[in-house]
């Protein structure tokens, strides 16, 4: 049985939830065996002669079907090709969902982005979202990234568990997604943005996480910010800079 945390941690959408053929979007089908075998699923979305080879963690809820317009402007706009992939027991990836399996998928979704794009590791941007955060900063602490993009994510899960259940948070292992320690392994080039009226993951969590990473980093508030808000303009403009510095 999964720890209760875990069983509070997760909203899985399955497929056919979301829309699974937008035709204004350039994607592949991908499905690859995570570490133990589970088949997990994702969208490659390639660019020609892209500028970032990107992989992007999504957040605990829905599945790569509720990304479509964010994949777009990634691929689109800021000129990268990104593979976005769902988590076991997400989307139609098979398995059921836990923290151990999610961090073993995404270290495999890793391993065949570089296959697919034919660039080493090292080379890719990772980009994680909320949940998604916390998994791009374990791949990063695993193995050097080009570069590291969070967005309104948190310092570890015990921290954002002690906010929605303070009676609980004990029940969370102080070790268990601790990004706040984790992120000191990671050399290279961060972005943190988060909006400071979030309403699920407390602004402070990441300001938190930003002061315990290394340089180079850059935190990008957003004014007015609610954890689910698609992000301004602003933000993509430091975006854009923040990948042509990894250029």
């Amino acid at each position: 049985m999964r720890p209760l945390d875990e069983l509070l941690l997760f909203y899985p959408k399955k497929f056919p939830d979301g829309d699974w053929e937008p035709d204004w979007l350039q994607y592949e089908d991908i499905w690859f065996p995570s570490v133990d075998g589970t088949e997990i699923h994702g969208w490659y979305c390639p660019a020609p002669e892209p500028r970032a080879v990107v992989l992007y963690a999504h957040g605990n809820g829905g599945n790569v079907a509720y990304r479509a317009k964010r994949l777009q402007r990634l691929q689109t706009d800021m000129g990268c090709s990104v593979l976005i992939f769902d988590y076991r027991g997400y989307g139609r990836s098979h398995g059921r969902p836990s923290v151990k399996g999610i961090l073993a998928d995404a270290e495999a979704a890793r391993h065949k982005l570089a296959q697919l794009a034919q660039v080493d590791l090292g080379d890719i941007v990772l980009l994680g979202r909320s949940l998604g955060g916390a998994v791009a900063t374990q791949l990063a602490a695993h193995s050097p990234a080009r570069g590291l993009i969070l967005e309104s994510t948190f310092c570890s899960l015990r921290t954002v568990a002690r906010h929605h259940y303070p009676k609980l948070s004990w029940l969370v292992k102080r070790q268990k997604l601790n990004s706040i320690e984790l992120i000191k392994q990671h050399q290279r080039p961060l972005l943190i943005s988060h909006g400071d009226a979030d309403e699920i993951v407390p602004y402070q969590l990441g300001c938190d996480l930003f002061e315990a990473a290394n340089d180079p980093k850059q935190l990008i508030t957003i004014p007015g910010g609610l954890h689910n808000d698609p992000h301004p303009d602003d933000y993509y403009v430091a975006l854009d800079a923040f990948l042509k510095e990894l250029e």
